[in-house]
């Protein structure tokens, strides 16, 4: 059986960033530009991502799936912008939801979130 690997924890939260488990890294709650524009929250999410992403020396690239979380998922068109900005074609599977955030700032908080899982192996 292979070692699992938790980074970026959050005591105060209960919470792992990222874990990597085998060939597969899984990425939860990545935000980032909470209170800034759609894109600006967006592009700070896939901030986070690569952030955590390069603690076990991978890239956006490396990810293969993506649950999208919107506060209003009409704004799909401002993520598939960002995503063909910043993944450079190696797109991954993604669905998108609604949710409504259990986040401080209602309506003018948070708009977006993405959790994923990348891909380590060779």
């Amino acid at each position: 059986m292979g070692e699992i690997v938790r980074l970026d924890v959050n005591e105060d939260w209960a919470h792992t960033g990222i874990i990597k488990a085998g060939d597969f890294c899984y990425l939860s709650y990545c935000v980032g530009n909470i209170g800034g524009t759609v894109e600006e929250q967006i592009n700070g999410a896939f901030d986070q991502m690569e952030e955590r992403l390069a603690l076990v020396g991978l890239t956006l690239e490396q990810v293969v799936q993506m649950d999208c979380l919107f506060r209003d998922v009409w704004n799909i068109p401002i993520m598939e912008k960002v995503i063909k900005e910043r993944f450079h074609g190696k797109y991954p599977v993604r669905k998108s939801i609604q949710t409504e955030f259990a986040h401080t700032g209602g309506e003018s908080g948070l708009q977006f979130q993405v959790d994923g899982i990348a891909y380590a192996g060779k």
